[in-house]
């Protein structure tokens, strides 16, 4: 089902009696956009460019201006990267599995470069990219979206495989 939201975050919704954004449904104080920028086939898939816009905790000290893409996603992980002149500066790593009580869900942020390059770029990349107080707020921000899954993911998520099941994994 994770693994289907992150392909199918992009469109509308029917939600308590009106239809929303699903990135809206998702959180509703705290995202702006989700753009699809660049496709792979028509899909999301490994390559597909995404523009994401969020301000945490309604702050707009706090706002995330992402240009990132695809990395991997599939049934088990939702990877996407931010790369500048080739090097991987943001890497966020969703994964996803099932236990005998729901979904264990975690996730990984790294923000930097590896090697001597990185010494000196990561505290600047860092700093800008989630810094200080920012960086706290997207912690609480990432924790309350991933909460508000499961108040509207099944129904979407079955609604959509009546719809759609050929392509529903």
């Amino acid at each position: 089902m994770l693994g289907w939201w992150y392909r199918n975050v992009e469109g509308d919704m029917d939600y308590a009696g009106q239809r929303w954004p699903r990135y809206f449904v998702w959180h509703p104080l705290d995202h702006i956009s989700y753009t699809v920028t660049g496709r792979i086939d028509g899909k999301i898939e490994p390559g597909t460019r995404l523009h994401i816009r969020e301000a945490f905790q309604r702050n707009p000290e706090n706002l995330l201006d992402l240009r990132a893409e695809v990395e991997s996603i599939d049934s088990s992980a939702a990877i996407i990267r931010k790369r500048i002149a080739g090097l991987t500066v943001l890497r966020l790593v969703n994964r996803f599995t099932a236990t005998a009580s729901g979904t264990r869900y975690v996730t990984e942020m790294t923000i930097g470069v590896e090697g001597p390059l990185g010494r000196l770029l990561n505290p600047l990349l860092r700093r800008r990219i989630l810094g200080g107080a920012r960086g706290q707020a997207w912690i609480r921000h990432h924790v309350e979206e991933i909460g508000l899954l499961e108040h509207f993911l099944p129904g979407l998520y079955a609604t959509a495989a009546e719809l759609t099941p050929a392509t529903t994994p």
